[in-house]
């Protein structure tokens, strides 16, 4: 569906969670930790089992979303430190100036703001495409669920009760007293917006936090996974951060559902599609264990790893009357794909930079259209792993320790070895050369220097 003259465009819902494993929604096999809206949501839409976050941690993955360029062309491959400058041709942007209402809640990790004397920055979401924005400007503030204020575009909205605990290890970012829950007021700013402005086209990013650790939560109080109550798993013989990572899962699915039925209530169901995401693989911190709920499900690797259960995630995507119910598609695909799917959607010629390919064919179920990518390519600054590489079903990993002097290259294929238990390079040499030769033709990286 490309909009024509006259034709009414459809509104888009990008929904990313953060630290979601691929394993940790009952439709993706988790046995434990209930998601019955999102389960609903694969029943009525299209559950792609081959998707890929734009990075294996926040900063770098969310900057490839906006900007339809994986990390071999944005250059960001660790959490480091990166500001958009206002002129990047994001998402938000191209959709604007097309006429599109734009919003966002959740984490921005792309214009630091720890102050009301930072807030006039190119970074600042309003000048990168979003009339409005209401949540965090500042990564390492948003590991705090119980923060004293959010920000609402360039305002300061204070948090009535929360207040911060005074401890070294705390950094700021630890509350002793918490009474407001910034995940809720998000989910209600999110919905304020799409009340607001469904008359028209709009585009709707909703970057919820959950279920990422509060880090120095769990260094101060051995617990970070924050949650006001742990709902159905309170009498569940867990430990606790596993009962709150458990019930912040459910939580946030059970606002999927009031997000679905605020769209039939507004009678705009059919016409808006919403897309369901994760950032990148599942974390082990704040006390938590991604094992502990299989978070990775038969993945090897987790967040900081290049392996699939870093970057590999759950994606659904649903939109009543043109995604044919409970489809699947194995459709290598990946973040820098959602702005030329966006553009498509909204009539809009994308940039002619971006690595992205539109996947709306696949969602209509147009598969014979449906353009592939050569390969997929990640980098890394982070973790034991330093770059990953699909091609087809072959996947390429480079350990940062070399290998008897020589660089450590690992090769599997996922048609067989989908948990990349078996390395290949070395009964395959051609294979892994084959695929080396072509990022060496693109001047794309094949090390990283680690961060620090």
């Amino acid at each position: 569906m490309t909009a024509n003259a006259g034709e009414e465009r459809a509104n888009i819902i990008y929904i990313m969670v953060d630290d979601l494993g691929y394993g940790d929604l009952g439709c993706y096999g988790q046995k434990q930790i209930q998601t019955p809206h999102l389960d609903q949501m694969a029943a009525e839409g299209m559950r792609f089992t081959d998707h890929y976050a734009g990075h294996t941690v926040c900063r770098p993955s969310r900057l490839v979303l906006w900007t339809g360029q994986h990390v071999g062309h944005t250059g960001l491959t660790g959490n480091r430190s990166r500001s958009l400058t206002g002129k990047e041709p994001t998402v938000a942007k191209l959709l604007q100036q097309a006429g599109y209402a734009t919003g966002g809640v959740g984490k921005w990790a792309l214009g630091h703001v720890d102050s009301p004397a930072e807030v006039n920055n190119d970074g600042h979401p309003n000048r990168n495409g979003f009339d409005y924005w209401y949540g965090y400007l500042n990564q390492s503030n948003a590991h705090n669920y119980y923060p004293p204020y959010l920000w609402e575009n360039d305002r300061q909205v204070f948090l009535p009760g929360n207040v911060l605990m005074d401890h070294p290890m705390a950094r700021g970012r630890v509350s002793e007293k918490k009474v407001t829950y910034s995940h809720d007021k998000m989910t209600d700013a999110a919905l304020a917006f799409i009340q607001r402005n469904h008359r028209s086209p709009f585009l709707m990013h909703i970057h919820w936090t959950i279920p990422h650790a509060n880090n120095e939560g769990g260094r101060v109080l051995k617990d970070g996974m924050e949650v006001p109550d742990y709902g159905i798993y309170a009498d569940r013989p867990w430990p606790n951060p596993e009962k709150g990572f458990a019930a912040m899962i459910t939580r946030m699915d059970a606002d999927v559902g009031r997000l679905f039925q605020m769209l039939k209530d507004l009678g705009i169901d059919e016409n808006t599609l919403v897309i369901f995401t994760s950032d990148n693989g599942p974390h082990r911190e704040g006390n938590h264990d991604h094992e502990y709920f299989d978070s990775n499900g038969v993945l090897k690797g987790f967040k900081r790893s290049m392996h699939e259960g870093g970057i590999r995630v759950p994606m659904i995507a649903r939109w009543p009357g043109n995604i044919a119910a409970g489809s699947q598609s194995d459709l290598p695909s990946a973040f820098w794909d959602f702005l030329p799917t966006a553009c498509e959607i909204a009539g809009v010629e994308p940039p002619s930079d971006i690595d992205g390919i539109s996947y709306l064919p696949t969602l209509l179920d147009k598969s014979a259209d449906q353009r592939k990518h050569e390969y997929l390519y990640w980098a890394s600054q982070e973790g034991d792993t330093t770059i990953g590489i699909r091609k087809g079903p072959w996947k390429l990993v480079r350990y940062r320790k070399d290998r008897d002097g020589q660089p450590d290259w690992r090769l599997y294929d996922l048609r067989n070895d989908l948990g990349e238990t078996n390395d290949l390079a070395a009964k395959h040499p051609e294979q892994v050369e084959e695929i080396l030769e072509l990022v060496r033709r693109d001047q794309l990286a094949l090390d990283t220097k680690p961060k620090g």
